[in-house]
């Protein structure tokens, strides 16, 4: 069981500051989307020519740990975070898009919030409030966004979506058509874990919000 690491509004907003920070690194990712959970968060980056992710991801834990541990005084009490971050490639279509509506639906899955956007730690919310502490880092989508987004986030994802991603997450492989999956698993030396997961269905339209 994961123990809480965000327990009031403040460990939230320092989490944020230290992202903040680990975003103005020459080693940085792009931050596409986000959402902090009570015991857990997901960041949706783009890695660009100079990332080191996992360079980068080692100094925003680390640095997160620390400043968690001087916080409520438990310097030397063990670590905040348990075992390597989880991470794959996502193709830039469909599959990216489940992945943000994935994301930034965290907390309404969760019984958190009533509705993504209302949920004060993540990026749906922050693209709506434009003061917020990390609008500023969150960069332009590599596809683009459809204009019911915030209608699809709020919609029940389809089971097989929700097993496509899981898996992919679980396995450590990439997430998209077998033909992307094969071509950039041996582009990026990655392990052969390959079997079909098959493709998020697609049911956002262009019809504007409401």
């Amino acid at each position: 069981m994961r123990l809480a690491m965000f327990k009031k509004d403040a460990d939230y907003e320092a989490f944020q500051r230290v992202l903040a920070a680990a975003l103005e690194r020459p080693d940085s990712p792009g931050l596409l989307a986000y959402c902090l959970m009570p015991n857990h968060w997901h960041l949706v980056v783009r890695a660009g020519k100079r990332t080191e992710l996992s360079t980068w991801m080692q100094w925003l834990t680390v640095t997160h740990t620390h400043r968690w541990h001087a916080h409520y005084h438990l310097i030397g009490q063990g670590p905040l975070y348990q075992g390597r971050f989880k991470s794959l490639p996502v193709q830039e279509d469909v599959h990216f898009l489940a992945v943000c509506r994935y994301v930034e639906a965290n907390a309404l899955r969760a019984e958190l919030a009533d509705r993504a956007e209302h949920w004060r730690w993540g990026s749906a919310w922050c693209r709506r409030h434009r003061s917020a502490e990390l609008y500023r880092w969150l960069r332009r989508w590599p596809v683009d966004r459809p204009q019911n987004w915030l209608a699809a986030v709020n919609e029940r994802m389809e089971q097989e979506t929700l097993d496509a991603l899981r898996s992919s997450v679980a396995r450590g492989i990439p997430l998209g058509t077998t033909a992307w999956q094969q071509k950039i698993t041996g582009r990026l030396k990655l392990p052969s874990k390959l079997r079909p997961v098959g493709r998020p269905r697609k049911k956002m339209t262009d019809e504007p919000e409401k």
